[in-house]
Order: C-alpha cells, then structure tokens, then sequence
C-alpha cells in the first residue's frame, strides 16, 4: 500500500529564501523575540544572518523550525 508522502515544507529552499521570507513576515525585530539569537537583534541584516546561521547549526535549526511552525502556512496564503 502507497502511503501519500508528506510534502517537507522545507524542499526546494534555501537558508537565504526562508530567512527573507521570515523577515518579509515579522521583520528582525519579532524574529528576535521569537528565535533568540544575536544576529537577529544587534544591527540585524541579511548577510550577517546568513554567515551566522551557516556556521551554526543549532541557530539555523531553531530558524527553519520556527519557519515550518510560523512562516510556512502564513506565507502560502499572503501568496495565493
């Protein structure tokens, strides 16, 4: 029996996508009170945040689990 595979919310995306996503939504201040890192509350950019999270990969987790728990359904329906 075929079981229908759950789509992973994550495929086809880059750390870079999923951060600009995330930020388009709640901006770096609501990111900070949501994913308690550094980069996101002290001169926050996009860069910055990148080269931290490819070097931390605990901090990226934190960030692309709160995507799928946060950012993934908010963002298919201000795209529909």
């Amino acid at each position: 029996m075929n079981e229908p595979r759950l789509k992973d919310p994550l495929q086809g995306l880059t750390l870079e996508m999923i951060l600009q996503r995330l930020v388009q939504l709640y901006g770096f201040a609501e990111m900070a009170r949501f994913v308690d890192i550094r980069c996101f509350s002290h001169d926050p950019s996009i860069k910055s945040s990148l080269v931290f999270l490819r070097r931390t990969p605990w901090a990226r987790k934190q960030v692309e689990d709160f995507y799928v728990n946060h950012g993934h359904d908010e963002w298919l329906k201000d795209n529909l």
